[in-house]
This record gives structure tokens, sequence and C-alpha cells, in this order.
């Protein structure tokens, strides 16, 4: 049986899509209704495929959190100048920097050649040039904030010294540079990290320097996740930071509403996030 409800829900989304890329230049120059200055800087690494995406998710952090001191997009390289332009145009606080202009120089040599092969391996290298000097955020560009963003002031204002983390809603890992089971336990999903002091990356660099093999997709999410917790990091509330897939095969977007703080649209869901734009 047809799961009409499933489909229509893909061909929508790749329908509003279409439409925000069609007229991204209109959207950018629309203003965003937003006063609060928070102490925050945040960072992204996205590339010209996920334009639209990368507009969209500024655009609802800004309206729904707040403006940050800066909001860094970094490019993988593929950023033409006109959409680099384009993303500057969203907001005073937003610029762009391309990758090699990002990275720390003293980046281990398993990371360079990890970027060499893959695309996150390029976004591991930039997670560990991102300068922490205080409240710290790193976003995936497929990540919609909501009106429980505001949250994120309090979280950004916060003593506590221990950064956050959001939590994967499966063991989604690279099982090669997993020495043991327990290791498998809290699963962090990478596309979401509140830094509130620089990471120790040392202990999962080190097995990423003995792995054999390439490494491969999951294998930058394993190092964070490996990182994340040697560094304490903790939880966010999961009722709040959102990802989950539960609603895959249904029409309608189950976690969006105004109490959340963000929903990260992995790709399973990826068309439900052109249901909540909201310009």
């Amino acid at each position: 049986m047809v799961n009409i409800g499933y489909h229509t829900a893909k061909i929508q989304g790749r329908f509003n899509r279409s439409l925000y890329k069609a007229a991204l230049s209109q959207v950018v120059s629309i203003p965003i209704k937003q006063t609060q200055q928070i102490p925050v800087s945040v960072y992204a690494f996205s590339c010209e495929r996920d334009l639209p995406e990368q507009v969209a998710s500024i655009r609802s952090f800004i309206r729904n959190v707040g403006i940050p001191d800066t909001f860094a997009v970094v490019s993988d390289g593929s950023y033409t100048e006109s959409s680099c332009n384009l993303l500057r145009r969203v907001h005073p606080c937003v610029k762009v920097i391309l990758l090699q202009n990002f990275l720390r120089t003293d980046l281990p040599q398993c990371v360079l050649d990890y970027a060499q092969l893959h695309p996150l391996g390029k976004k591991l290298s930039a997670l560990m040039s991102i300068p922490v000097n205080g409240a710290t955020i790193y976003t995936d560009s497929d990540i919609l904030f909501f009106p429980g963003g505001i949250d994120l002031i309090d979280l950004s204002k916060s003593d506590d010294k221990y950064s956050l983390y959001l939590p994967d809603c499966s063991i989604s890992l690279d099982e090669r540079i997993i020495y043991n089971d327990s290791e498998k336990s809290n699963p962090v999903n990478g596309g979401f990290i509140l830094f509130r002091h620089e990471f120790d990356w040392s202990f999962a660099i080190e097995r990423l320097a003995n792995l054999q093999e390439a490494p491969t997709y999951f294998t930058e999410q394993t190092i964070v996740h490996l990182t994340m917790h040697h560094n304490h990091g903790e939880p966010l509330c999961t009722k709040k930071y959102v990802l989950n897939v539960e609603d895959q095969f249904i029409y309608p977007d189950k976690s969006a509403s105004k109490n959340i703080a963000l929903r990260h649209y992995v790709s399973d869901v990826r068309h439900k996030l052109w249901f909540n734009i909201g310009i």
C-alpha cells in the first residue's frame, strides 16, 4: 500500500524548498524582527548545495533566539561569491569565512588527511578550529530554531563549566574507533554543540591517527562523541532540543512547536524543515 502521507510530505517539502530557493534574494532582504542581543558566537559549516537551508537556519536563530555577537558561516570552498554576499545580507552579524582561512595551523595531520578525503573530514577540521572565548555555539545548516530557543540565552550566560550536546536518536558511530561497548552509551549528535571551553581532542584524535583504513561518514561524529564525553559534556533536554525520526512516514511534523528550542532535520526528515521556515 502506498503511504500517501509520506509521499505527499516529500513532494510538499521539495516544492516549498524550490520556492524558497527561487526567492532567496528577496527573503534575505526581509528585516528580521529582533532587537535582543545575546552574548554568544555562533558557527556553522556548510556548502553551496545547502544555501537555502543555511539562510533559513540563520534567520530562525536570530528571530527566535536573538542577535549573536557573530554568526560565522564557514564555507567548505564551494560557495560562490554571490552566495557569500547573499548570506551576509541576512543580517549584519553574519560573516562568511573560507575553510582554508579558518583552520588552526596546528591541526593533526590525520585530521588534515581526513579533510582531503571526505566532506565530514572538513567539518571535523572546522569544529576543531572554532575559537571558544565564552559561550560558543556550533550548528549544522539543517537545524531550525523555534521560540523555545530563548532558553539558549540563559544557557549561554550560565556559569556551568561543562559543554552541552544534542543527544542522537540512534547509535551512528564508526565502530573501528570504539574500543569498548560502554563507549557507545549516550550517543552524541555532532550537529549542535554549546561549547563552554576549548576541548581536549587528543583522546579521540589518537584513535583516528591509529586507524588503518580510511575514515568514513560516521568517523567525524564518533570523534565528536568520544571527545564530548572525554570532556564531561552534558546532554540537552530532548523534549526541547529535538532529534528524532519518529514522524518520518507521516505527513505532519510532530515535533515542531513554539515550545521547542530547535529541531535537527536530519536526512530522513529533511523535507519537514520546509514546513516551518517562517521566512
